[in-house]
């Protein structure tokens, strides 16, 4: 198994409903999706594949992107989720105990912490905020909800990239002397 795999399942437990329950083996997280277009779409066919995992709620504001979603969900023999045009009406359904933000990078912060003061789990693409001051927001509401909040790395677990690193550590290409990132 490698590190990607561990991070989908130990982070659809982490959003298990938080510290307050424990998951017995018969229990299943019920998983909105918020944000339904390229990384959103991604989330849903991960969550569709997770044994413990329900996906009860899609939100987007574009019609099309809730339709493809649903007809995914169709093809998987899943139950069909409820629909949403805004977040906050998934945060208020008291079926939901999790949520998956793929927004546009601009909502990250503000939705992690609507739904972690609605009592709901996160997971949240990267970035996680727009700024340091965002980012200390969502620190102090998972703390203060006692709500789990996790954000999304896969960049650094993809096996590609993960052989790309090892063979800098072996050394293959020399000695780095430098490095630029744009």
């Amino acid at each position: 198994m490698n590190r990607r795999e561990v991070l989908t399942i130990t982070g659809a437990a982490a959003l298990s409903i938080g510290a307050n329950r424990i998951l017995g083996a018969n229990d299943r997280v019920r998983m909105a999706i918020v944000g339904l277009g390229g990384r959103g779409s991604n989330h849903l066919s991960e969550y569709l594949e997770l044994a413990g995992a329900d996906v009860a709620g899609l939100c987007d504001v574009n019609q099309a992107a809730l339709e493809k979603s649903q007809a995914t969900i169709a093809r998987k023999q899943r139950p069909k989720a409820k629909e949403y045009g805004d977040m906050r009406k998934v945060f208020e359904d008291k079926d939901i105990d999790a949520v998956s933000i793929a927004t546009p990078n601009h909502w990250h912060a503000l939705a992690a912490i609507w739904a972690m003061q609605a009592g709901k789990d996160a997971y949240c693409e990267k970035p996680a905020s727009h700024n340091p001051f965002e980012s200390q927001q969502m620190i102090a509401a998972a703390r203060k909800y006692s709500r789990m909040c996790q954000i999304g790395s896969q960049s650094r677990s993809m096996p590609h990239k993960m052989e790309a690193m090892q063979l800098l550590k072996d050394g293959v290409l020399g000695k780095i002397y430098l490095a630029k990132g744009l």
